[in-house]
């Protein structure tokens, strides 16, 4: 048995988060997929012995389970020492980044590709909303990027690996990101540059 694993899914973006993490580091992993499109994290037993929020991923190691990208992004730049802040202001400003990250980053456009390129559903009033939401969070990403090659301190951290979580993933959601965003098509090459970066769905099972 691997030394950490990832309860995961190749589609989750947010698992893609702690997937890539424990690749770029080197760590011993293995995935454990987690069946998310048949409901596998609304059974009872699911939030009884794995994660109680219904969510993935979800870490084991060392007797530990850990929960939350964010969280697990923390963990492993402690016990790896690697893509981690290097003093307390820049820990924040990591924190600071991964928060906006789960709050709009990802939070808009991944409810936005689960309706539109997942399931393909819902209120067009609801998707429309949604499409503007993700447009304005990545504006200020955008904006950010035009004078840093990374989001904290000039070099990649896990803010780089958490906000990246879904930028490589190439379902149609009717935006153009190439064409808006290209401070932030510079910044996913520049993470994909980066030594062990492997695509989401080489490193998960999808369902």
């Amino acid at each position: 048995m691997a030394e950490f694993r990832l309860h995961c899914f190749g589609e989750s973006g947010n698992s893609y988060k702690a997937a890539l993490m424990l690749q770029l580091t080197g760590c011993d992993w293995e995935p454990v997929f987690v069946p998310f499109f048949k409901g596998a994290t609304r059974e009872p037993a699911y939030r009884r012995e794995v994660n109680e929020m219904g969510e993935a991923p979800v870490l084991e190691h060392a007797g530990q389970t850990l929960t939350q990208s964010g969280v697990i992004l923390d963990y492993l730049a402690e016990v790896t020492g690697q893509y981690a802040p290097a003093n307390a202001v820049e820990r924040r400003e990591v924190l600071r980044w991964i928060l906006y990250d789960n709050h709009k980053f990802t939070s808009y456009f991944a409810t936005l590709r689960f309706l539109v390129a997942l399931t393909k559903q819902g209120d067009p009033a609801v998707i429309d909303f949604l499409r503007n939401r993700t447009i304005a969070a990545y504006k200020i990403v955008e904006a950010h990027l035009a004078t840093t090659p990374f989001l904290v301190a000039g070099r990649p951290t896990i803010a780089d690996i958490s906000l990246s979580g879904y930028v490589f993933y190439r379902e149609e959601t009717g935006i153009d990101f190439a064409g808006l965003f290209p401070n932030i098509g510079r910044w996913a090459d520049r993470i994909k540059e980066l030594p062990g970066w492997t695509a989401p769905y080489d490193l998960m099972p999808r369902g």
